[in-house]
């Protein structure tokens, strides 16, 4: 029997708290207006060691724990019963348009991240949909096309998917789980899902991006790899980003744990 084992990346990040974006805080802010879990008051002239910390179900060599969670929430191939809506989110294209709208936010994205137990409120749909979506749209676009996280440059203040983070979460009731799952849905492989749940699981309620990066590029692009891996003993298809298998498998840790978020019910 395979023993788990604790697996952290720690990334020492030397900028100020307050220059480093992340899911959780608004760019622009930074680390003083989180409402996290951190003890001690966070200011501009902070320095942070940010943490990133594997899933139980991912340990040294074993991968039996992690497909389980995985074929639960997405069933088992060729058309797995899966008692999940979300696992409808990564492919979901009711229009036939997804591709040729990679840079515009559709009704069919908002419907998309119904899917994972959230709701885009109305005064935002409408300012992300037809009064702001030339602004968010174009912002949307400097993001450039979807591409692996873990071969991304080091995350620097004007990363393009942090100021379309800090964008959408200045509209009304949008915070970093909506923004979150709004960027996911126009690039899965760059963005990653943040809540309450994952965060709590993986050790990120501050930020996420920075430490996830780098644990995916550590010893060679291991994690990243087996993630991929993941995929496909489970009979995902292509379109299940890497990030997304390492999602489902945080998010339903989490859940067999009893953390709770306010999405709780079908995600």
């Amino acid at each position: 029997m395979a023993v788990a084992q604790t697996h952290t990346v720690r990334c020492l990040d030397v900028r100020p708290v307050a220059a480093v974006p992340g899911p959780a805080l608004d760019e622009e802010v930074g680390y003083a207006l989180v409402v996290g879990r951190t003890s001690g008051a966070l200011h501009r002239g902070s320095y942070l060691g940010v943490t990133f910390r594997r899933p139980d179900a991912l340990p040294t060599g074993d991968d039996t724990a992690a497909l389980g969670l995985l074929r639960r929430y997405y069933g088992r191939p060729p058309r797995g019963s899966s008692t999940y809506t979300g696992a409808a989110f990564d492919g979901w294209d009711s229009t036939g348009t997804r591709t040729v709208d990679a840079d515009r936010f559709t009704a069919d994205d908002l419907v998309a991240v119904t899917f994972l137990s959230v709701r885009t409120p109305g005064p935002a749909a409408i300012l992300i949909l037809r009064d702001k979506a030339d602004e968010i749209n174009a912002m949307l676009a400097a993001i450039g096309p979807d591409r692996d996280l873990v071969d991304e440059p080091p995350i620097t203040p004007g990363w393009p998917a942090g100021r379309l983070n800090s964008r959408l979460r200045k509209l009304d009731r949008v915070g970093p789980v909506i923004a979150s799952k709004l960027l996911a849905r126009k690039r899965p492989r760059l963005v990653p899902i943040w809540d309450a749940v994952v965060a709590k699981v993986t050790g990120t309620e501050v930020d996420q991006w920075v430490p996830l990066r780098a644990a995916l590029a550590e010893d060679d692009r291991a994690l990243h790899e087996r993630l991929l891996g993941l995929r496909e003993a489970a009979g995902l298809p292509e379109q299940v980003s890497a990030l997304r298998v390492l999602d489902v498998v945080c998010w339903m840790e989490g859940k067999d744990k009893g953390y709770r978020s306010r999405a709780m019910t079908a995600r």
